[in-house]
């Protein structure tokens, strides 16, 4: 996985990914001793099983890669990313698992680890869709609401834990049930004001929280390749309580998230989403709903805009691969999204929506799973960035 902000260069990016690609071949030839015919097995057969797929499509399949990347606030960013993919008992009338994870760490002396998963058991009767994140690293912070100026006012160092599990029994046909849980702890807050940044109110929770939030939700899914879906539904309404007695702030929330996919023609997919995130009570500003990120609202920094209620929504053309003759793994995509924030409904206003709009390439990794690897630019009224990831945006 890598982020490539809207100041970075992706030339530099992509030779120093290369470059990381090579030496971590290189020094694993070296550190297990491999003579120069054994070593260039090794580099055959990687290239081979990323490249050409030769796996039988029921085995599990798992994939390791460096990654590079620069912004402002951590200078150098250097990571590695992992993905396992498999269908349960190797039954691929099963849906198609998957494990990411991404660990990095910076030139100033910030890390992270990052986990997602979305597993299902056998014979889909159970289904686990979570995230894990462990990480040191600055948040910029821009202020609370729309009309929140584009410069930012802090920057935020703190330590965070987050995790979110959801636990879901299919009781129908596509149809799953179950609890949701989220723990989140921000610890080691540090509001460093801007520089050109005016004085301004700390928000709640400016000196750190821990919120466990308990509840339900109800999910209906069929589809059956998360990474990349041709047609389907995946819907979620769910519930969650920070009760005061296990969270330093009490307060509700409730997500809504439908995606909708359908085929045009033999190889395109239109893609839909429409997400909403209402939140009532004392809610701290780091987990309000925040908008921006690789996924929603692509182009936006994660939090350029937060407040108590976000609806965003999103469409997108994917042509996979696209009709160009000499190869069959080359695709691309086009999209667009419209968001907003606001306090309560009572303050909802149509004329605060912002626009996020791009296009981008596909490479298919894995042909005979379906896989996609995405890089994508995205524009904003307010600046870009680009988005390299294993998998579809939503």
């Amino acid at each position: 996985m890598i982020v490539i902000r809207g100041d970075t260069n992706p030339l530099i990016l992509f030779l120093g990914l290369m470059k990381n690609i090579l030496f971590a071949i290189f020094f694993l030839c070296t550190f297990f001793h491999l003579g120069e015919t054994n070593a260039q097995s090794l580099v055959k057969k990687y290239f081979n099983n990323v490249f050409n797929d030769t796996s039988e499509i029921s085995k599990p399949q798992f994939l390791v890669y460096p990654t590079l990347a620069y912004a402002p606030e951590t200078s150098w960013e250097i990571g590695l990313s992992s993905l396992y993919v498999y269908y349960a008992k190797r039954d691929t009338a099963n849906r198609l698992s998957e494990i990411n994870g991404f660990t990095f760490f910076t030139l100033e002396n910030q890390y992270g680890l990052w986990f997602d998963h979305a597993i299902y058991s056998d014979q889909n009767d159970w289904f686990f869709l979570g995230r894990i994140r462990v990480q040191s690293f600055p948040l910029k912070y821009y202020g609370i609401g729309m009309n929140t100026d584009p410069n930012y006012l802090a920057l935020v160092d703190a330590n965070q834990i987050m995790i979110k599990e959801r636990v879901l029994k299919r009781v129908q046909k596509n149809l799953f049930i179950g609890i949701e849980m989220d723990f989140q702890r921000l610890a080691s807050v540090d509001f460093k004001p801007a520089p050109e940044a005016s004085t301004f109110d700390l928000p709640r929770g400016n000196n750190g929280s821990t919120n466990f939030g308990i509840g339900a939700g109800i999910v209906y899914d069929n589809r059956h390749n998360v990474l990349n879906v041709r047609e389907g539904l995946f819907t979620e309404l769910a519930y969650l309580r920070y009760s005061p007695a296990l969270s330093t702030f009490g307060f509700n929330a409730v997500i809504s998230d439908t995606r909708i996919f359908r085929p045009v023609g033999k190889n395109n997919v239109f893609a839909a989403q429409l997400l909403g995130q209402f939140n009532s009570g004392d809610v701290p500003f780091n987990q309000l709903a925040l908008m921006g990120g690789e996924s929603m609202m692509r182009g936006y920094y994660t939090g350029r805009f937060r407040d108590k209620n976000q609806i965003a929504s999103q469409v997108e053309m994917r042509f996979l691969p696209l009709p160009l003759g000499f190869t069959e793994r080359i695709g691309a995509a086009i999209f667009g999204g419209a968001a907003t924030v606001f306090p309560d409904f009572s303050n909802l206003n149509l004329k605060n929506i912002v626009w996020s709009a791009g296009g981008g390439l596909r490479f298919l990794l894995f042909p005979k799973k379906d896989i996609y690897t995405r890089l994508d630019y995205a524009l904003t009224a307010e600046g870009s960035g680009f988005y390299l990831f294993i998998g579809e945006a939503f």
